[in-house]
């Protein structure tokens, strides 16, 4: 029976197989031998915890502000007692359960007294890479359960060698965690639904209620992906009301109140997060300030260039597999995101290691396909062979270099600069700093790690349509804001400031005196803005 045709029956057990007989029926399908590193979840998730760990460390450049600013600079501000809070944090839309983490690492370091340049740089994404590796282990878990060993064990190469997988899940965004929970969620949901054939726990569906619940308390849009779930099996659920009011509802007040509980306490008043996310994004558009894009992005760019060359792979193993139930999850988060007018590459994360398991099963799919009557002899298996081996040469070939350069080159003097400025403070060389530059283009407090006056180009939204905040007007116009600020400011000892801009300050730099001390670095084509090749810090000669 098809895992299509046991949704919609409504299946609710679970077979519990004993050990023994579901190894033999393995080992009689000649899976467990030749697949034998796979076959041991712990040798799974060793292996990738150590690739991950890796990297972590191969990942040096900088890609979104709110990896910083909305994480691990507000864990700074919550265990050191200093770092800036965002106009998110002032509007309470943001919760603090995702930060938590963080603070619960920078606490620990602190106790360690390992909070030094390095590791303050380097730790949190280390500790991203641990979570992960678990969700890893549980897309390799979840493909088995939907199709088999082989599928697992290519999906699972797939999620490793894919280059924005590489590049994005050891950032420490928190849609580098609702992926991770995602994936573990749907796990113990399928799960439940009574299609595994390999054990699981009794209670996976209060697992995966409670983990999907987490979710949405951590980012809420996350509620796009669990309504869709919830939707499409209710119909096969025994006592519908039961489950509804005694387990969904039930665990979902429960994560509801204690995320309330945190937000509470830190926000020093009642804050219900949710509600003033959806209100800023959904209903008031918010999110539309920092830019949009046409409808139809996440379908003609954003989500191809994730996927990049795994994209024939996932839409051939779609088609093969006619897993509709999964296939149709990804569409609806596509859909849903493009009636947004913000659109971002790590809002739609969640759903990539689910395209890239339907690769796994395309790629597997190609490594048992049969040769044809005209091939005969040996040359049959290595017909067979040339076809899975160029293909996995052609997905390394194409994603390896990419994931390389885009975490080792690319907008790297973001990182560099402010790995430059916390050994300089850390020698005491640094009295103040001026970031001359769009507004969070580098990390913060988080990375400088030392309380010293530092000041960045505001980019507040405007309650006030046309009005344009700090950050624009210093771009419109740099000599002109630069000017003016000097006049209402003392004068910082170290300013920052990319090469674009730097070219149009060189006159007002060099009258007030500073002159270049550092440059690093930063990238060899523009993103959104004209090319900012290089960072350059002035310092302020001594009278």
């Amino acid at each position: 029976m098809s895992l299509r045709h046991q949704l919609f029956m409504g299946t609710s057990k679970t077979e519990n197989l004993n050990l023994k007989s579901r190894k033999h029926q393995r080992d009689k399908k000649g899976e467990a031998p030749y697949y034998a590193f796979f076959s041991l979840e712990k040798r799974i998730f060793a292996f990738c915890l150590a690739f991950r760990a890796l990297n972590s460390l191969l990942v040096q450049t900088y890609f979104n502000p709110d990896e910083h600013w909305q994480a691990l600079e507000v864990a700074h501000q919550m265990v050191f007692g200093y770092g800036h809070l965002t106009w998110e944090w002032k509007k309470g839309i943001r919760s603090y359960l995702h930060p938590l983490v963080f603070a619960l690492l920078y606490k620990v370091m602190a106790i360690l007294r390992l909070d030094t340049p390095w590791f303050m740089m380097k730790a949190p994404r280390f500790m991203q890479s641990m979570i992960s590796s678990v969700g890893d282990l549980y897309l390799y878990k979840l493909s088995r359960i939907v199709f088999s060993h082989r599928v697992a064990k290519f999906a699972l190469f797939s999620q490793l060698s894919n280059w924005f997988m590489f590049f994005c899940m050891p950032r420490t965004l928190s849609n580098s965690l609702e992926t991770v929970l995602t994936i573990i969620g749907l796990y113990y949901w399928i799960s439940f639904l009574g299609i595994s054939k390999h054990y699981v726990p009794f209670t996976s569906r209060k697992i995966a209620l409670f983990i999907s619940a987490l979710a949405c308390a951590i980012r809420p849009t996350s509620a796009i992906i669990w309504i869709y779930v919830g939707i499409f099996d209710i119909l096969g659920i025994q006592k519908k009301l039961r489950f509804l009011f005694l387990e969904v509802l039930f665990i979902g007040i429960f994560v509801f109140a204690l995320t309330c509980l945190l937000d509470w306490w830190m926000y020093g008043s009642w804050t219900f997060v949710a509600i003033n996310f959806i209100r800023f994004n959904f209903f008031s558009s918010g999110g539309d300030y920092y830019g949009t894009h046409v409808w139809h992005w996440y379908f003609s760019q954003g989500f191809p260039a994730m996927i990049f060359t795994f994209l024939p792979y996932s839409l051939l193993g779609i088609f093969k597999s006619k897993e509709w139930r999964l296939s149709g999850l990804i569409a609806w988060v596509l859909g849903i995101y493009s009636m947004l007018g913000h659109k971002e590459f790590r809002f739609v994360l969640p759903v990539l290691p689910i395209s890239l398991m339907f690769s796994g099963y395309s790629l597997a799919a190609l490594s048992q396909s049969k040769p044809s009557r005209r091939e005969k002899g040996r040359f049959l298996g290595m017909r067979c062979t040339s076809r899975i081996q160029l293909s996995i040469l052609f997905l390394i070939a194409t994603n390896i270099p990419m994931a390389l350069y885009m975490s080792l080159v690319h907008q790297r003097g973001s990182e560099d600069v402010m790995y430059y400025l916390s050994k300089e403070a850390k020698d005491g060389k640094i009295k103040s700093i001026l970031f001359l530059m769009p507004c969070h283009s580098t990390a913060y407090y988080s990375s400088l790690h030392h309380n010293l006056p530092m000041r960045f180009l505001d980019c507040s939204p405007s309650h006030t349509k046309g009005v344009l905040d700090e950050s624009d007007q210093f771009m419109a116009n740099p000599a002109g804001f630069v000017s003016e600020m000097f006049q209402h400011i003392s004068l910082p000892s170290h300013i920052v400031v990319f090469d674009s801009q730097e070219k149009k300050l060189e006159e007002i730099l060099t009258l007030f005196s500073f002159r270049e001390e550092k440059r690093f670095f930063h990238a060899h084509f523009k993103v959104d803005r004209d090319l900012q090749a290089s960072i350059a810090v002035y310092v302020l000669n001594a009278s």
